[in-house]
């Protein structure tokens, strides 16, 4: 393998493909065009893993393909993130058509034979025409087949095919050229490299060269390109190269697996030879009687007399006795054998490689082993081996029996096979209905080559062991529903034997090997003759491609692409299976997959059809040049007949041909035809046994005697006219395609052109049987055209103008005379003969009535827009032009916005407060601003998750993707105009979004002026572009490291906009009017007039927490603001929340609840120690950030007792609050909280209204709570009365919490510092005691909890008793206790997943070797796919699924008691990350740090995926056990996103 890097260019389209581990698409289908790029990304299940790519294609179009070199591609980063795996990828710059081969591995995963992942990428061929070089779409490709047998002789070949030319074809598909065998079968080539000397004229001996001119001529100066078959499976059985390389073919030599199967052959054709002798007269059977009789009777002779004497067992059998004598010489010679019984052993039979009667054999030494033994009932010697033999023999037999019952269920799947055979011939309608028994027609295929003359059995059976044996060859053929994957003339296959296989007898398999070195002659012959075809024509058609040995089509394809390097490949394919069908595909590059429209039985299959193969629906969605590369069906050729299908006017009706051919004409696909169907020939053009020629072109009017036809022929006039317009609609853009079933009989087809939105709607009349009434229209209803009807491109219809006898002629192959087809073109709607304009019907809509519509008519409308609907959509493409999409005027210009209207420097100028409102806000945030709105809802189908332009954004996202106009979205979009009504006027109603609302307002007014089904697409392209400048304005206005960040970063930090934003129910207090700049945002009450704050709230969740007092809490908004506000660079936005909560400190702490400051619940023991953190962080993140210290706070309780104060009458800086909340701690506080009882909670009991917090001085713990309210995160209070536990909380955490305990040294360490800088006045607490001053430092303080920390709260690996206060109550070791002196003193050995945040706010706490003992554990025991669970799953109070709406009397769940004793939260895997991710590199493991940024990666992948999945486009508040759903989570949660986010920072800052 070499390892290369490709140059990054921009590419004018760019599709990407997300690897996953383990998957290998090879039976999925992947289109590219030359120029495009591809990027391959890691999806979630490789990210943090060392992945390498491979792929064969050349890293330019210079470099020569060699389907076996492989490349390694370097990846490239997207962002200036470091270590994140989100945003990495590789590219490749498909520069040449075919088909290629991508795989991955990693670092102790897959190996280069095995990979990780594989899959393959098609690049289509570019085809042109002329001698200037036109490109030639595949979908403006319409071919016709011709017999190339029926061409006369190549100096009459140009005025044959001419034909082709004056019908309207681009491209003509030649059977076979070169020389046919005896049958003159089609694609029985004799000789593969010499043209067939049929196509000589006297006296010259025209060549390959000879008719590579023609050929040339063809494309240069008619415009049509050519392909011809190549077969790769068989050649003639005259073949003289094969009398040389017999060993090319299967025979008896080189497969003798066949020799059974031979001599089974032989004796039905002697059995045929003694019908037509009349030797089975006694048995019933002769010559002339084909009747269901005489197949009973010859079943029955097959089965009694014919099969039975071949004894076709003993090929498969042994010679018991002749085994068994070499089995006693060996074992008298051996003794017995007295090791122990090998196990799981049993004698097998080994079948002769050479296939001769009763020579199969079995393992001697196994034989010895099983029946070898000692006899307990005789002595040694002779008597012993006597009876082991005789053990051995009863084995042999009962491996005989079962050999003879397989063999005897093969031989009677022959007689069924064969007599289901003469059923078909004899009887079945639609079978040639034999009238006798003839060597022509035999009783069964003949499957063989019989070199020598029809004598007798026995010389049969003495030839295979002959050096005639070589030339016994076996035919090729095919078999009914066999797996295409499997070589039917290999073993183990039986196929020849059960006589499955439809022979052609005219034929022998080719026998190729795995390998060139396997069989150099026939490798080299056939990669001969492909390249030759390939250097005449522009393709090929791999013929029997199904059963083309798939090693041996990559070979002579790479070798012709060698030659012809846009060489179109096409293939027809009977496997009956899609995936199976793409694996074809994909080896091979078939650009082409041909498909039949014969094989519709109905008007409606026949349109599914058409609408199958091929383009988008009418009004698509405009995808962006950069999007997911998406699976594809494979592109097809789809013919109207096949040279295979029988002949259409007796299948059908004469009447349906110009009506099928003309639905067929309408496919967004490559189209075709073969020749005769135009000229209405009634029979079957058979492939075998027709001899005459195609008829030549004569401009002039001819007679149906004349060797010539001309544009009168049958519907050769309509034919030109469909294929002219088929050719238009592929190179004109017209890729979009509707079928409406109008009647039972009648198809519509719509093409549309999205660059134009000019449409061509065609209406076929169809007559699948020939109709009774041919002159009569019938009712049909009419035709609802969406705009105005340009004109008629065509009207015709098939017409009987006389009813003579046909009359069949000997020489040329004719149509019928008396049909003829009338056809009128480029007309307007008023002089049509079939159709009238009935009336206007409502704006944008014409009705047509069908006035003289018989079976067999087509006519074709182009259709455009009216012209205030053109205008109105040239406005919308204006307003589009400035998101980036490549828009132009009808004309073809590149359209520019016009000045003033710009949108993004709409955006620009609002703040993200206002974008919030654009993007965001759920159904309780909207209504809580009172002004009449909520989420948009579709009725019957719910409201979106955001009022904002998220919420529609994530429906649009994957019916964009996957084009799902028949979505509810759609459906209500072209119903009216509700949608985007709604989404201008609830921007209108806000000053801050106004402008951006009129913007709406006045685009959403060209979209309900176009038509109703153009609505989504237009609607979807607004909404998606404004989304995306609105996503780059956000982004702009963030730090660097989120604009600077992956993808994955900067979803996450939309949480801040998500979560951050204002409502009227949920303000902050009133800040300090001292305070200095910048001063906090205001606003003018539209009510009262009045001038009031506006500053933003953090929601704790959405929808949950999103609004009045449950959306403002302390302890999750502290959690949340450092990777909500901080890292993004919401600066002042943090600044205000803090200072906001700083005003509401009471007894030491800030609220639970915020409520507007004048209803907080001070109820919670960890918020300030939170806020404190979030101080912190914010001085160390901001610049200058220390200035907040100074910050002026009016405080709203000056005294833990006073009442609520307005702004200004009491202000202390900030750095005096602080020092407050620790002095409170030292002090140690008791109160009860304010208005306690059923007001402000009404399960609690009046016990836990009580409220304590304190410091420890012996060991520094901060501590606080009680056994009857719970203080912490961890804060579920029962609320059951059927289960009893109301009153109760599930989680006390009382006594000193490891998570607080962590935070206040923090705190500490922290403050110390900033006094040590000056930028911190205090570093004493004091309190009295005992009517004296005690004082503690801070560094004292300090010291305590670092001197205790790890004596009390680490549980060691080992017992050590004498530091174990409690040893019984320890249920693992190696972790940190969840808490210190707890009531519940079992609580405090708890595992739970708090003591990381500990780790990552205080790691100097931690020993950094306990410290990985810990957090390993925790991996191991606490980590699931998403989240943290909350408890130890081997603790007893362990209950991992949470359901708040549990009833049941089982307190430990009901009513969601088990908050937090089970369920996995998301916000704690960021601390648990974090904390690896610090103590990694200070331990002793060299690689524990790659292997936590492996970690980090592997585990952040599901949170990656999770947020671009989920509607709300957040991390969710928990999951249930193993990352199950839970449904009454958050589904998107503030501190989710934060802590997260803030993994993403460490890990950019890591070093």
């Amino acid at each position: 393998m070499s390892s290369n890097s490709e140059k990054p260019v921009p590419q004018a389209q760019l599709r990407v493909l997300q690897l996953k581990d383990g998957e290998h698409s090879n039976t999925t289908v992947y289109r590219l065009e030359k120029g495009w790029g591809l990027h391959f990304t890691l999806g979630p299940s490789l990210l943090g893993k060392k992945v390498h790519v491979f792929t064969n294609h050349p890293l330019s179009p210079d470099v020569a393909f060699d389907r076996g070199e492989y490349r390694e591609l370097e990846w490239h980063l997207r962002s200036a993130a470091r270590d994140d795996d989100t945003d990495v990828h590789v590219e490749i710059v498909c520069g040449m058509a075919g088909s290629f081969n991508f795989f991955f591995l990693y670092e102790g995963g897959g190996t280069i034979l095995e990979p990780n992942g594989s899959g393959y990428f098609l690049v289509d061929p570019v085809l042109t025409v002329g001698a200037e070089k036109q490109p030639l779409p595949l979908d403006s490709i319409q071919c016709q087949t011709v017999l190339s047998k029926c061409m006369g002789k190549l100096s009459e070949w140009e005025a044959r095919l001419q034909v082709a030319k004056e019908s309207g074809y681009n491209m003509i598909h030649f059977t076979p050229v070169q020389g046919l065998g005896k049958s003159n079968s089609a694609y029985s080539i004799k000789d593969q490299l010499k043209l067939n000397p049929v196509y000589q004229s006297k006296g010259r001996k025209e060549t390959l060269n000879d008719l590579g001119k023609i050929i040339q001529k063809m494309r240069n100066e008619w415009k049509i390109l050519s392909i011809c078959d190549i077969v790769l499976n068989h050649s003639a059985n005259e073949s003289p190269w094969l009398q040389a390389h017999p060993e090319c073919a299967y025979n008896l030599v080189n497969a003798p697996h066949l020799r059974p199967a031979y001599l089974l052959d032989r004796a039905l054709w002697h059995f045929t030879l003694e019908i037509i002798a009349g030797t089975w007269k006694a048995h019933g059977i002769t010559q002339n009687d084909i009747s269901r009789e005489q197949l009973q009777r010859v079943g029955a002779v097959l089965n009694d007399c014919v099969i039975p004497k071949l004894k076709i067992e003993e090929f498969y059998i042994l010679d018991v006795e002749k085994i068994v004598e070499e089995f006693r010489d060996k074992a008298l010679d051996q003794g017995p054998n007295l090791s122990l019984f090998p196990p799981g052993l049993n004698l097998e039979i080994v079948q002769d490689p050479q296939y001769r009667r009763l020579q199969c054999g079995i393992d001697m030494e196994l034989a010895l082993k099983l029946f070898n033994r000692e006899k307990n009932t005789v002595a040694q010697g002779e008597d012993r081996v006597v009876l082991c033999c005789a053990e051995l023999r009863t084995q042999l037999m009962l491996l005989n029996r079962r050999a003879r019952e397989v063999i005897d269920s093969h031989l009677k799947q022959a007689i069924t096979c064969i007599i289901a055979g003469l059923e078909y011939f004899w009887l079945q309608d639609g079978g040639p209905k034999w009238k006798r028994v003839t060597k022509e027609d035999s009783i069964s295929y003949q499957y063989f080559t019989h070199p020598g003359a029809d004598t007798c059995l026995a010389d049969d059976e003495a030839l295979m062991d002959s050096k005639k044996a070589a030339f016994v060859m076996a035919h090729n053929g095919w078999v009914m529903n066999d797996d295409a994957m499997k070589n039917f003339a290999e073993p183990p296959s039986m196929v020849y034997l059960r006589r499955e296989l439809i022979a052609w007898g005219d034929s022998v398999k080719l026998k190729y090997g795995q390998q060139p070195e396997d069989n150099p002659y026939l490798w080299k012959h056939m990669k001969e003759y492909v390249t030759e075809t390939a250097r005449i024509f522009h393709g090929v058609r791999l013929d029997n491609c199904h059963s083309t040995p798939i090693h041996v089509g990559e070979y002579v394809l790479d070798a012709a692409r060698k030659i012809q390097p846009d060489l179109y490949v096409v293939a027809e394919l009977f496997t009956c299976n899609e995936k199976t069908d793409n694996i074809f595909v994909n080896r091979f590059g078939i650009s082409s997959l041909i498909r039949e429209a014969m094989q519709a039985g109905d008007a409606h299959t026949l349109g599914a059809t058409v609408h199958r193969y091929g383009g988008e629906p009418v009004g698509a969605f405009i995808q962006p040049p950069a999007r997911p590369l998406t699976p594809c069906i494979a592109h097809a050729m789809l013919m109207d007949q096949t040279h295979d299908n029988p002949c259409p006017i007796k299948t059908r009706s004469v009447y349906d041909l110009l009506p099928n051919s003309a639905l067929v004409s309408m496919s967004c696909c490559a189209t075709g035809s073969t020749r005769g169907y135009d000229e209405l020939v009634p029979y079957h053009v058979d492939v075998v046994k027709e001899n005459r020629i195609f008829k030549s072109w004569s401009d002039a009017s001819v007679d149906f005697a004349c060797p010539s036809i001309g544009i009168k022929a049958g519907i050769i006039a309509g034919k030109k006219a469909l294929n002219k317009l088929h050719q238009g609609l592929g190179a004109q853009g017209y890729n979009q395609v509707y079928v409406d079933q109008v009647d039972t009989n009648i198809i519509s087809v719509t093409r549309h052109c999205y660059n134009t939105h000019k449409s061509v709607i065609l209406v076929a009349h169809t007559a699948f049987q020939m109709p009774k009434k041919a002159n009569e229209t019938g009712h049909i209803p009419p035709l609802c055209v969406p705009g105005i009807v340009d004109e008629i491109i065509l009207e015709a219809r098939l017409v009987q103008k006389a009813n003579g006898p046909v009359i069949e002629d000997k020489a040329f192959i004719a149509g019928l005379p008396d049909y003829v087809c009338e056809i009128r073109q480029h007309i307007q709607l008023k002089e049509s003969d079939m159709v009238e304009l009935s009336e206007e019907g409502e704006r944008n809509l014409q009705v047509v009535d069908f006035s003289s519509f018989t079976p067999g008519s087509v006519i074709a409308l182009k259709v455009s827009m009216n012209p205030s609907t053109t205008a109105a959509i040239l406005q919308l493409r204006t307003a589009l032009s400035q998101f980036g999409y490549r828009m132009r005027s009808y004309s073809g210009s590149r359209l520019t916005n016009k000045q003033g209207t710009d949108f993004r420097s709409i955006v620009q100028r609002m703040s993200l407060i206002d974008i919030n409102r654009v993007l965001y806000r759920c159904d309780a945030e909207e209504k809580d601003d009172g002004k009449a709105f909520g989420a948009y809802e579709i009725p019957d189908k719910g409201p979106f998750v955001y009022c904002g332009l998220q919420g529609f954004i994530s429906v649009l996202q994957d019916i964009r993707a996957t084009n799902d106009l028949g979505h509810p979205l759609c459906e209500n979009l072209r119903n009216g105009d509700w949608m985007p009504e709604y989404i201008a006027a609830r921007l209108l109603v806000h000053p801050g979004t106004k402008e951006l609302g009129k913007w709406f307002q006045q685009v959403f007014g060209f979209l309900q002026q176009i038509p109703r089904y153009l609505i989504p697409c237009y609607f979807d392209a607004i909404i998606y572009g404004a989304y995306t400048i609105i996503l780059e304005t956000i982004w702009s206005k963030m730090s660097e490291f989120v604009r600077t960040g992956s993808g994955f970063v900067k979803a996450l930090a939309l949480g801040s906009l998500q979560m951050c934003g204002q409502t009227k129910n949920a303000p902050l207090p009133a800040l300090s009017p001292n305070l200095l700049a910048p001063k906090p945002p205001c606003c003018i009450n539209a009510e009262t007039g009045r001038k009031e704050q506006a500053c933003a709230t953090l929601a704790a969740g959405l929808p949950h927490f999103s609004h009045g007092i449950m959306r403002s809490w302390g302890r999750d908004t502290f959690i949340a603001l450092p990777g909500l506000l901080l890292i993004p660079g919401r600066f002042q936005e943090a600044r205000y929340i803090i200072l906001a909560y700083a005003q509401c400190l009471r007894h030491g702490l800030i609220p639970n609840l915020l409520g507007g400051g004048t209803h907080a619940r001070f109820n919670c023991r960890d918020a300030v120690w939170w806020w404190l953190q979030c101080i912190q962080e914010y001085c160390r993140i901001v610049p200058n950030g220390h200035t907040i210290l100074k910050d002026l706070v009016s405080r709203l309780y000056p005294t833990d007792d006073s009442l609520a104060e307005e702004a200004g009458f009491c202000e202390q800086p900030l750095e005096d609050v602080i020092h407050e909340a620790l002095q409170k701690h030292y002090q140690g506080q008791q109160f009860t909280e304010r208005n306690a009882g059923h007001s402000i909670d009404e399960n609690m009991r009046w016990e836990g209204f009580e409220n304590c917090i304190g410091v420890d001085e012996t060991t520094g713990f901060v501590f606080g709570g009680n056994v009857h309210n719970c203080g912490t995160w961890m804060d579920k209070m029962g609320s059951s009365e059927v289960s009893g536990n109301r009153g109760k909380p599930a989680t006390p955490r009382d006594g000193s919490a490891v998570e607080l305990v962590g935070l206040s040294k923090s705190a500490l360490r922290w403050l110390i510092k900033m006094h040590e800088k000056g930028f911190y006045p205090y570093d004493t607490l004091n309190k009295v005691v005992d009517g004296k001053v005690q004082k503690m430092s801070y560094k004292k303080w300090d010291c305590l909890i670092q001197e205790n920390f790890e004596k009390h709260f680490w549980i060691s690996v080992t017992p050590n008793p004498k530091l174990e206060e409690a040893p019984q109550l320890i249920n693992k070791r190696g972790i940190y206790k969840d808490s210190y002196k707890a009531t519940l003193a079992w609580a405090d050995y708890q595992l739970r997943c708090n003591f990381p945040i500990a780790m990552v706010v205080a790691p100097e706490l931690f020993s950094p070797e306990n410290a990985w003992i810990a957090l390993n554990a925790a991996e191991k025991v606490l980590l699931g796919p998403l989240g943290m669970k909350t408890l130890d799953p081997s603790d007893w109070a362990y209950r991992g699924n949470y359901d708040n709406s549990n009833n049941s009397g089982d307190p430990s769940v009901a009513h969601g008691f088990n908050y937090h004793n089970g369920p996995e939260w998301v916000w704690p895997v960021g601390y648990f990350l974090r904390a690896m991710l610090h103590f990694a590199s200070r331990v002793s493991d060299a690689e524990a740090s790659s292997k936590t940024v492996a970690l980090l990666k592997s585990v952040l992948s599901i949170h990656y995926e999770e947020i671009q999945r989920s509607p709300w486009r957040g991390l969710p508040e928990l999951t249930n056990e193993k990352g199950a759903y839970c449904k009454d989570s958050s589904p998107t949660q503030a501190w989710s996103m934060s802590t997260i986010l803030e993994v993403m920072f460490d890990l950019h800052n890591k070093g």
